[in-house]
């Protein structure tokens, strides 16, 4: 007999690491043109945040997102970055980015202002272009000032960026402590159809809903969202890792031996993206990456539980688990 259920999970993340301390590094060059080079050495392993650096790049200068390059291939000569973990790459790298973008942007400010005949505080920049606020009218091109303050005024156009959260330890005495930059939120609710007679699991749909702070690419938000949903369910029905897969003498050291899901295995996924700004990401993001895998799974084994009965309470739930724990239930 098949038979159906649906459960949820809910959770919440912290972006980069608990306690603060960890250190990204950028550099924003205005090449004569007008194009940009961000210069830093945070890793894409796939997650696009060399997309979304640009991104934040090219908003705080003003410029087309397609004149930003990412030159991050020499962590040696680079400027510092701690690294890709703890979802910590566009929260901090972010804000590097943003505050390097906007110390090249005061210098391109001084340099227009002579020729706008306004303050640096009177301007803002977009579309490649700078204005007088107010007077859109009044503005010069990006890299017009780029180039005059090349070959004219001898200048670089170069901006600095660090961001660091301050590290916060806990207080011997009481234990307070100021832990988390950020908290960003989830709620996965799962539909499976369990077969009584197998023990077999299907996860026939997903649910995700994730607050984001700010998607600065929703594209490649939802691209994590199913990733990580995906991951969910591989965690959920198939992966055992060491020290419960035993004997450790016979570790898989295969994919035929370590089964994960393919994309025959992956249920309907339905991304839900809200919005709650961080009050110091760049432009409110939050960090999400690892959260997406966490809430699938317990989403699972909670709509197992709807749909016999049981509780699963170690994962993954095999079909030979399904099958004692309904037997046990007698």
């Amino acid at each position: 007999m098949k038979k159906r259920g649906v459960g949820l999970a809910v959770g919440l993340y912290p972006t980069g690491m608990s306690g603060g301390g960890d250190s990204s590094q950028a550099v924003v060059k205005v090449k004569p043109d007008g194009s940009v080079d961000l210069i830093l050495t945070s890793v894409d392993i796939g997650q696009g945040c060399k997309t979304v650096l640009a991104q934040i790049a090219a908003e705080e200068l003003g410029v087309p997102y397609d004149r930003v390059d990412v030159v991050n291939d020499d962590t040696d000569t680079g400027p510092l970055c701690f690294g890709t973990f703890a979802s910590r790459v566009t929260f901090v790298a972010g804000n590097a980015t943003k505050e390097a973008a906007r110390e090249a942007k005061q210098i391109l400010f001084s340099i227009a202002a002579d020729k706008l005949e306004a303050s640096p505080e009177d301007l803002e920049a977009a579309n490649g272009k700078i204005y007088v606020k107010g007077a859109p009218e009044r503005s010069v091109d990006i890299g017009a000032i780029a180039g005059e303050a090349t070959f004219g005024l001898r200048k670089v156009i170069v901006g600095r960026g660090h961001y660091m959260r301050t590290p916060s330890a806990p207080d011997p005495a009481t234990g307070k402590t100021d832990p988390f930059a950020t908290l960003a939120w989830a709620a996965v609710q799962a539909e499976v159809e369990v077969d009584t007679d197998t023990g077999e699991v299907t996860v026939l749909r997903l649910d995700c809903a994730y607050d984001v702070g700010r998607a600065v690419n929703p594209l490649l938000v939802e691209g994590q969202i199913e990733g990580g949903a995906g991951m969910g369910v591989g965690a959920a029905l198939m992966e055992q890792l060491y020290p419960y897969k035993s004997p450790v003498k016979f570790p898989a050291e295969t994919f035929g031996d370590y089964v994960i899901p393919t994309a025959m295995d992956v249920p309907d996924i339905r991304t839900v993206i809200y919005e709650c700004p961080s009050t110091n990401g760049p432009f409110g993001a939050k960090g999400i990456g690892e959260m997406t895998a966490n809430a699938p799974a317990p989403a699972i084994v909670a709509a197992i539980h709807d749909a016999i009965g049981v509780w699963i309470d170690e994962l993954p739930v095999t079909p030979e688990k399904v099958l004692r724990a309904l037997q046990a239930k007698g």
